[in-house]
């Protein structure tokens, strides 16, 4: 698959589950913006009835106090204002006919007199009765306006009617969440509290006015807070939860194939220059092998002692080439292992480096340079794998004179030191090249190969940096790199000594 082709399906799907995750969000913040809505509207039709029933509470007060001091000022009234004498209610005739009044007897008409007498005071004592209730409620209602006002608030809303109040009201409008309310004033001075109230921001409280018919500077507050809202609207929505939980998790996954295929891209790419890089190198030592044995087949060479000791010699040097590319193939099972088989021993550091020093200062020498040691490490005993260390070394050494400038001689120094009690140090520089920053940070990598811009000559795997780290860290080691372009490059080995 083409990359273009990865980077189109990379951008469609991202978009997808993007405007997947962000249709979630947004339906699940309007969920919460609704529910936050409804609550509010409850607590505050809540507030309100409680509100409500406390000015009635005020007006049953003052209602209750008004008929007490009403009862205690009528006391000597008489009660009964139809008392009729037994003697004249005798005289009645209780068999009164229809017959002309003028007709009736003396005695009669009397009676019918008294009686509609009667019913006209009865009717000036219920009018009198009237206007004595309306002028009550009317006292009752003045003194509301002008000393209610003036009654503490903690009698006129005790904390114990409060509480019971919010609580019935809340409840009749389907919401049982625990809650906690102070009574404050105008200038938001604490009149009372229960113990919980503790809001962590305004946004929390919900506020209403207490007697709203109060002056204005003599008005309360009452706020009230629920510690569980939280809860309580998350619960609401908390279904979403394993969506968005799932649509994540997909565009994990989204993100991990996608990088896995751009691996896998990259590999293939790293693949084919790993064996065209192969190819060149095993073809040059094949190539001149062969022409070495077909010179051997012919009969002037064969007489010729010179020229058949310098074929041998060729031959020879083409094969130690060919085995040594070969062992670098080799060496790739390492990476696709992870425990290497190594034989650890004791190994003294200065005596095997100063060994790949001398047999590899001929090749330096062929380049015009040569090698500088300073094997000044007191303490050199480590453990480790020997003929791995010695390649460790040998393909520091190798980078270093493929990696040379082409108008100075190659001058690499080696030493070895004891930075503390517990480590050696190897440090091997050169004058080459050099390497740039950010190349720095991937020479370790396998397959990965610094470019050396004209310059052609430079074969490679990309396998030796990569052989070595690996190696340093089987061994309980690290190792860094020093670089600047045009300047040289120095790589710090650190081994723990053995003990």
């Amino acid at each position: 698959m083409k990359r273009s082709t990865i980077w189109i399906l990379t951008v469609v799907m991202a978009i997808a589950l993007l405007g997947l995750l962000a249709m979630q969000l947004m339906y699940l913040e309007k969920m919460v913006a609704m529910r936050e809505s409804q609550f509010s509207e409850i607590v505050r039709r809540s507030l309100y009835s409680v509100s409500t029933m406390l000015e009635q509470n005020e007006t049953k007060y003052y209602l209750e106090k008004d008929l007490a001091e009403a009862e205690q000022m009528y006391t000597g009234i008489a009660q009964d204002d139809f008392y009729f004498d037994k003697s004249r209610e005798a005289t009645i005739d209780t068999t009164l006919n229809t017959e002309d009044p003028s007709k009736l007897r003396p005695a009669n008409r009397n009676t019918l007199k008294d009686l509609n007498d009667s019913y006209q005071m009865k009717q000036e004592i219920l009018k009198n009765q009237y206007m004595h209730q309306q002028g009550l409620l009317n006292e009752v209602i003045f003194t509301i306006l002008n000393e209610s006002s003036g009654r503490p608030i903690n009698e006129r809303a005790d904390s114990a009617t409060v509480a019971s109040y919010l609580r019935s009201e809340l409840e009749f409008n389907g919401l049982t969440l625990p809650f906690e309310f102070a009574i404050v004033n105008r200038s938001n001075g604490m009149v009372y509290k229960t113990s919980g109230y503790s809001p962590m921001s305004q946004q929390d409280v919900y506020t209403q006015v207490l007697f709203p018919n109060d002056p204005k500077n003599k008005q309360n507050m009452l706020n009230i807070t629920f510690p569980s809202k939280s809860d309580y609207i998350f619960s609401s929505v908390k279904f979403l939860v394993p969506s968005l939980a799932f649509t994540f998790l997909l565009l994990g996954v989204f993100l991990y194939t996608i990088s896995v295929a751009f691996k896998q891209k990259k590999l293939s790419e790293i693949k084919n220059d790993f064996i065209n890089n192969m190819t060149h190198e095993f073809k040059t030592p094949i190539s001149s092998i062969s022409i070495a044995a077909q010179m051997l087949n012919d009969d002037s060479v064969r007489k010729s002692p010179e020229t058949f000791k310098h074929i041998s010699r060729v031959i020879n040097d083409e094969t130690k080439r060919l085995r040594f590319q070969v062992e670098k193939v080799l060496q790739l099972s390492l990476f696709d292992r992870k425990n290497a088989t190594m034989r650890l021993e004791e190994e003294d550091a200065n005596a095997s480096i100063y060994n790949v020093i001398n047999t590899f200062k001929l090749k330096v020498e062929k380049f015009g340079g040569h090698i500088n040691a300073a094997l000044d490490a007191e303490d050199p005993i480590i453990n480790v794998d020997r003929m791995h260390f010695t390649n460790v070394i040998f393909n520091l050494l190798d980078n270093a004179v493929k990696y040379r400038r082409e108008d100075v001689p190659p001058e690499l120094e080696v030493s070895t030191i004891n930075p503390d009690d517990d480590h050696v140090q190897i440090t091997v520089a050169d004058n080459g090249i050099g390497m740039k920053r950010e190349d720095l940070k991937r020479i370790f990598e396998r397959f990965y190969r610094v470019s050396t811009g004209d310059r052609h000559d430079v074969k490679g795997f990309g396998l030796g940096l990569a052989y070595v780290h690996k190696m340093i860290d089987l061994f309980g080691g690290t190792i860094r790199a020093e670089s600047e372009v045009g300047k040289g490059s120095k790589f710090i080995i650190t081994l723990p000594l053995y003990k």
